[in-house]
């Protein structure tokens, strides 16, 4: 069976087109890479618990900020790892400098025998559309393309 994932991809509409805001994993893997290593924020989803409530909840998680409004259901993606992301959006507006994220538990270095916390999302930022397919993990790029759907706005 499939792990199962939810998250939520906020957008805000500025005089320059919309923009989405996109988090940057966190962990010594992703520390040097930035194009193809942004994700929306998500995470799995515990036992018995409705999609949108953890999309809801892992981005307060991800983030420390809670978003509320007119949640647009995106569709569920599977991803390059069979995992399946339920992804939902929002139109919210934040500054991406307020971000608090939980953490992990890693070894590091590996058989080093030293256990680390790394932040889940180490920074966040807001990212024009074209900017975005850059940035993004690329198998979450259909989930930034559904948004450009169901929002209408391409720019």
């Amino acid at each position: 069976m499939p792990e199962r994932s939810a998250g939520i991809l906020v957008f805000r509409r500025k005089t320059s087109g919309v923009q989405v805001f996109l988090g940057h994993m966190g962990g010594p893997f992703w520390a040097r890479k930035d194009d193809g290593a942004w994700t929306i924020p998500k995470g799995l989803r515990d036992e018995g618990e409705e999609s949108l409530a953890a999309a809801r909840r892992e981005f307060e998680e991800e983030t420390g900020i809670r978003v509320d409004g007119s949640f647009l259901d995106l569709g569920t993606f599977r991803q390059a790892s069979g995992k399946i992301i339920s992804a939902w959006a929002v139109e919210a507006d934040f500054d991406a400098a307020d971000i608090k994220s939980n953490v992990f538990e890693l070894e590091w270095p590996p058989k080093s025998g030293k256990r680390q916390l790394f932040p889940e999302i180490d920074r966040g930022a807001w990212f024009d559309l074209a900017t975005a397919r850059k940035k993004i993990v690329k198998g979450q790029l259909p989930i930034l393309e559904a948004v450009v759907m169901k929002t209408g706005q391409d720019s």
